[in-house]
């Protein structure tokens, strides 16, 4: 074996050694992601059991994350297109 072929060796060892790394931390990250949106279902069916209407709460949360001006933006034009097609 010369010392090309130890270095390949070396370094495939490394890599490999890593790559397990990398993907049992994913496969962690994946575990805690399902247990995330577990939660998320258990308090979105406890605000649907307290008579909240969870598809206009899911929007609440959605509207939180937006800019105000684009918000602001995006219901002007709404408005616009709802009053030229008579819908207020």
């Amino acid at each position: 074996m010369d010392v090309t072929e130890d270095t390949k060796s070396d370094s495939y060892r490394v890599t490999a050694g890593e790559l397990r790394q990398f993907v049992e931390r994913m496969e962690r990250l994946e575990v805690e992601k399902k247990d995330i949106a577990d939660q998320q279902k258990e308090v979105m069916a406890e605000a649907k059991g307290r008579g909240y209407d969870t598809k206009v709460l899911r929007k609440v949360i959605a509207l939180r994350k937006r800019d105000k001006d684009d918000i602001a933006e995006e219901e002007a034009v709404l408005e616009m297109y709802k009053e030229a097609l008579g819908m207020d």
